[in-house]
């Protein structure tokens, strides 16, 4: 399973991740977030990353043409939008970009299946709250597509590989603390992913 480490806040964090494995690394700019950066902050990390490595920029309830700017201006490479944004907005934005489906019920995650989506558990708050979606709901889906969020960790990502997803996504479950990841928490989580 690929692998992307979310709420990335500084440079440490970021190369740690890179040199356990990581795929892709998370910023979010949604200012609710406690992991939330500022464009400066995110321009200047992604500015010093090595190549090959997916720049994921996280949005909640933006318009197209906020997204593009941001992502253009910190050298994103990808736009994970976490909100029920319109045909609209998807067809107007400029920067590739994938739909975060937020489940409430197994038919939720059944929604966009041509396409690569992230799916989550649904709360209230908007990502890295660490609650985990049913696990059963993927039984008999095909989840090649899907990159699963919510609630993972080190001690329980390697018991997803059966299911055949196209990757994870963790935030808080390799943390210390709001924004600060723990290395030895993502390195043994990318290890166990793999």
């Amino acid at each position: 399973m690929r692998t992307k480490i979310c709420g990335i806040t500084s440079y440490k964090d970021a190369m740690v991740a890179i040199n356990a494995g990581a795929d892709a690394l998370g910023f979010v700019f949604y200012d609710k977030s406690p992991r939330c950066v500022t464009i400066e902050q995110a321009k200047e990390i992604i500015s010093a990353l090595p190549p090959f490595v997916e720049k994921v920029a996280l949005f909640v309830n933006e318009d197209a043409k906020s997204i593009d700017t941001t992502c253009q201006a910190v050298g994103a490479t990808l736009a994970q939008l976490h909100f029920e944004a319109s045909d609209q907005l998807y067809n107007s934005l400029q920067t590739p970009h994938i739909k975060v489906i937020r489940a409430k019920s197994k038919e939720d995650i059944l929604r966009y299946q041509d396409e690569y989506r992230l799916v989550d558990a649904y709360c209230e708050a908007y990502g890295g709250a660490g609650k985990r979606i049913n696990i059963e709901w993927f039984e008999d889906v095909d989840c090649s597509k899907i990159i699963l969020a919510g609630g993972l960790d080190d001690s329980n990502v390697s018991s997803l590989k059966a299911y055949g997803f196209y990757g994870v996504d963790v935030s808080s479950g390799v943390e210390i603390s709001h924004g600060k990841k723990d290395s030895s928490k993502v390195r043994k989580f990318i290890a166990n992913a793999q």
